[in-house]
């Protein structure tokens, strides 16, 4: 799936993604600034939740309640190595059935199960963004 838009469709953008999804596991990838924070923002608000949705940068991990229980918003941006995500338990939450949706995933690449969305932002120009979601089976 690959999608244009802007802020103005981020609502929509974010329901595709949950009625696309094949796997509750979302990586997504992008430059610094891109926009992963606020599309994810809106994929946990389109789940149900009413919590302030930021990003866990320090934090490693934020949890949502959403309508069907529990959701995971990860930034692995500063965990410098896979031992580092073992230690905070990183097995556990992916071995879940809850929401996964992690900024940076680059790292914890080699551990992941084939059973992920790939989710790729670019940005165009100063409004628009592209979207592309593979299926990692």
């Amino acid at each position: 799936m690959e999608i244009r838009y802007n802020l103005n469709d981020i609502q929509n953008v974010a329901n595709q993604i949950i009625k696309n999804a094949k796997h509750n596991v979302l990586l997504f990838y992008g430059e610094m600034g891109v926009g992963k924070t606020t599309l994810i923002r809106e994929i946990v608000k389109a789940l149900g939740s009413n919590d302030d949705v930021s990003s866990p940068t320090f934090s490693i991990v934020n949890e949502y309640q959403i309508d069907d229980g529990v959701l995971y918003h990860f930034d692995l941006y500063r965990v410098k190595d896979l031992d580092e995500a073992y230690n905070f338990g990183i097995e556990d939450y992916l071995n879940s059935d809850a929401w996964i949706l992690i900024e940076w995933p680059e790292l914890i690449e080699p551990i992941l199960d084939k059973n992920i969305e790939h989710i790729e932002i670019k940005l165009l120009d100063n409004k628009t963004r592209k979207l592309v979601v593979k299926q990692r089976v």
